[in-house]
């Protein structure tokens, strides 16, 4: 069997939120799937707070990567932390699609490259997307401040990778 959890969809007028329905969709799959399934996730715990979200892609990320013999799954996800899933269980292997700036712009070069990707361009996208200037300038702020609190594979606060840079 194929199973998909792709998109977001809500039932309001039976009290289920896109949330709701995404997390009764993924159980679902990890109840049901077997070694013979394809799995096709997308984006699991965008509907929540960040940490919330983070914390449950990365749970459900590895309980598939840990199930002996578990699905052939395709999990893409924008959280960056989950890269470092790949060292730590053989069964997981990451694959992005290249992108370049150029000239303050982002150029998507239709490229699939092997490894994560080193970062996102959201900003950008934004920008392209005619989100005003001053919206733009203040997201590079708050994302500057958040980038020096992510974590570690074992979940721990890792260094701020602006010092890690240096």
């Amino acid at each position: 069997r194929v199973f998909t959890r792709v998109g977001a969809s809500d039932q309001i007028l039976r009290g289920q939120s896109t949330f709701m329905v995404e997390m009764q969709e993924t159980a679902h799959i990890l109840r049901h799937a077997t070694a013979r399934s394809l799995v096709l996730l997308d984006e699991i715990g965008r509907g929540t707070a960040t940490f919330d979200g983070l914390s449950i892609a990365w749970a459900v990320a590895e309980h598939i990567a840990r199930t002996n013999e578990g699905p052939k799954t395709i999990f893409a996800t924008h959280y960056h932390e989950l890269v470092d899933l790949a060292a730590d269980l053989p069964s997981v292997g990451n694959l992005h699609v290249s992108a370049r700036e150029w000239q303050d712009t982002v150029v998507f070069l239709r490229k699939i490259e092997e490894g994560g990707s080193d970062r996102s361009f959201g900003i950008q996208v934004a920008r392209l997307a005619g989100v005003p200037k001053e919206v733009i300038e203040r997201a590079k702020v708050i994302l500057r401040n958040l980038e020096d609190s992510e974590l570690t594979p074992e979940g721990n606060v890792r260094q701020p990778r602006r010092q890690q840079d240096r």
